[in-house]
């Protein structure tokens, strides 16, 4: 599931993830609030917050990711991600090469330092 926090505001949109993300909580949530983001500020900035209780993406949901940042990897200017399995610091590392904008991993307990970065 994605939560959208109530910090998001203009180009930036901070989320957390519990459970298993699913192709629903993309094409219904998440795609949806960055496009509308990108429309209207030409560029997002999104944090991630991959708490304890985040369990990972269904097949689906892991294309819709893939589609989307491909699709869209000129319209970040700033994303991150909070914790998460050490897995994800890799795959940002590959987001890197192809993304535009800025890419950092911030251990679960820099979460303030997170919500600095992404506001400044």
């Amino acid at each position: 599931m994605i939560n959208i926090s109530p910090e998001s505001n203009g180009k930036i949109l901070i989320i957390s993830a519990t459970g298993k993300l699913t192709d629903k909580d993309y094409k219904e949530v998440l795609i949806p609030r960055l496009e509308r983001i990108i429309q209207e500020h030409g560029k997002a900035r999104l944090l991630l917050d991959m708490g304890d209780e985040f369990h990972g993406w269904e097949a689906a949901a892991a294309w819709d990711d893939a589609r989307f940042g491909l699709a869209h990897m000129n319209d970040f200017e700033k994303m991150g991600v909070i914790g998460g399995p050490r897995w994800v610091e890799w795959c940002l590392k590959i987001g890197a090469v192809v993304i535009s904008g800025e890419i950092k991993n911030f251990p679960a307990s820099d979460r303030d330092e997170a919500m600095r970065w992404i506001k400044s």
